[in-house]
């Protein structure tokens, strides 16, 4: 069994989260010729859930895909995805600052649910878990939507903020997982990476 693992993320949060878990974990990015946002596609009328899960499945055929291009030494591959649900809605990652206000005048005074789904290949087998979370705003005026947009932080994050940061400052309850409204369900990634070591 390898001593570390493969993260096929860009996301530096989920870095940090496996640095918590005492995780050593090697970046496996798409390059050029892979069009990684191609994968996020919603497909019509797809449950939250499904779509979730299949985006992490699609991403991780990816990477395993690039592992073997690479040559690279064999380690698990693991691979999540977030996404925000308001209803059967799916807010992904925002196209602008206008399509981030747009959403969190939705999320406002609202409570929605944030899947994560996590899935790990080792060899031939692969293991896959979903984390479902529900986080409810406050009432946001449109100072509060304007003053985040300034801030930036709404930039590639699904539902147009992260609750890491400033956003904190206007999420009243959660229930579920932290690390998952993050990005990586702590927990299952673990259950997740001890199943992968003793398969």
């Amino acid at each position: 069994m390898s001593d570390f693992i493969y993260l096929a993320s860009q996301s530096p949060r989920r870095r940090e989260l496996l640095d918590q878990l005492g995780v050593r974990w090697q970046l496996l990015l798409p390059d050029d010729s892979e069009a990684a946002e191609a994968l996020e596609a919603v497909r019509a009328r797809e449950a939250p859930a499904r779509y979730v899960q299949r985006v992490t499945g699609l991403k991780l055929d990816a990477a395993v895909r690039r592992l073997a291009r690479e040559a690279g030494a064999p380690a698990p591959v693991l691979c999540a995805d977030t996404t925000v649900a308001l209803g059967r809605q799916i807010l992904g990652k925002p196209a602008d600052a206008q399509d981030a206000a747009a959403m969190l005048r939705a999320l406002s005074g609202r409570t929605h649910r944030v899947l994560t789904a996590v899935a790990v290949q080792a060899g031939s087998a692969r293991h896959a878990a979903l984390s479902e979370s529900r986080v409810r705003f406050a009432a946001m005026s449109e100072p509060d939507i304007a003053a985040y947009i300034a801030c930036g932080e709404w930039q590639g994050k699904a539902g147009a903020y992260g609750i890491q940061g400033r956003a904190a400052a206007h999420i009243a309850h959660i229930s579920g997982s932290y690390s998952a409204i993050m990005g990586l369900p702590l927990f299952e990634t673990a259950q997740l990476l001890w199943q992968a070591a003793n398969h």
